[in-house]
């Protein structure tokens, strides 16, 4: 990665732009495949992990949320979504929710988990169709599929049937059934997708005729083959914002890094190349559109 790069990555995140939008909505990235979306009057959180135990505690301990850090950074949500249920998508959370009253909306493995975090029936979600997000807002699940992320293979699939242990250990949290979400702001349309693989025929239903913002997972590169110029020649976004491509073994707040085998350079370059506009965010920066 150029020291370029690196440089705009950790520095102060462009505040604002003329496309696409009028500026009304905000955009943080939490690391990960993590953001907070806010609209107007609506607080929007997609696969929040700020509590990122290092390699060590993943493997050995359970992994508790750090509350204090998620209430200092996410203060307010109205809406948690997952895509899936891996602890590096969804471990916090039910946490989040149980802090903000916030709605935790996904699979049946990741609302599993907000049952044995301790949240009531009222606040879960499944993601069986649309969610209404207040007026003119809604979010659409997208059925996918999680990439071959480990030695060429799925790392912990299967489902979660039950609740498990709480706080879990790494090995409890299978993906469970992989979504992308895509949000429609009142005509604003953003599509997260966390995972390194997606289904190009659910993709296409969903998101014909385009997208406005692309929040695209850095490492589905390594595993797809023409991974970024397809997914954007499906969804036609007008700006992608990579994620997934720091190392969330770090904990929150310390410089980026990026994962082995993640290049964001060549990863901006092939978003260019496929005719679109990358803008690349560090931990806890934020753009407007």
């Amino acid at each position: 990665m150029s020291g370029h790069l690196l440089q705009y990555m950790l520095s102060p995140a462009p505040e604002s732009t003329s496309e696409p939008g009028s500026g009304a909505h905000r955009l943080t990235f939490l690391g990960t495949a993590g953001f907070v979306v806010e609209a107007p009057g609506r607080t929007l959180v997609l696969d929040p992990y700020l509590s990122r135990p290092g390699i060590f505690s993943s493997l050995f301990s359970r992994l508790p949320s750090d509350e204090a850090l998620l209430q200092s950074v996410v203060p307010r949500a109205d809406d948690v979504f997952c895509g899936h249920s891996h602890h590096d998508h969804a471990l916090d959370a039910p946490a989040l929710c149980k802090l903000t009253g916030a709605r935790l909306i996904g699979s049946s493995a990741t609302l599993n988990m907000g049952r044995a975090a301790g949240l009531p029936e009222s606040q879960l979600v499944l993601a069986d169709g649309p969610v209404a997000c207040g007026p003119g807002r809604t979010a659409v699940p997208i059925r996918s599929l999680h990439g071959k992320a480990v030695f060429g293979r799925v790392p912990l699939p299967g489902d979660i049937p039950e609740p498990p242990p709480w706080p879990p250990r790494l090995w409890e949290l299978r993906h469970g059934q992989v979504y992308l979400w895509l949000l429609d702001l009142a005509g604003t349309r953003v599509l997260h997708v966390d995972s390194a693989e997606f289904d190009a025929e659910e993709l296409r239903a969903a998101c014909t005729p385009g997208i406005d913002v692309l929040c695209l997972c850095a490492v589905g590169r390594q595993y797809r083959k023409d991974y970024t110029r397809e997914i954007i020649g499906i969804v036609q976004p007008k700006v992608v914002v990579p994620c997934h491509w720091d190392d969330f073994t770090l904990p929150w707040g310390t410089p980026a890094r990026q994962l082995p085998g993640v290049d964001v350079a060549g990863f901006v370059e092939e978003i260019r190349g496929a005719g679109s506009r990358a803008v690349v965010l560090g931990l806890g920066q934020s753009w407007s559109f």
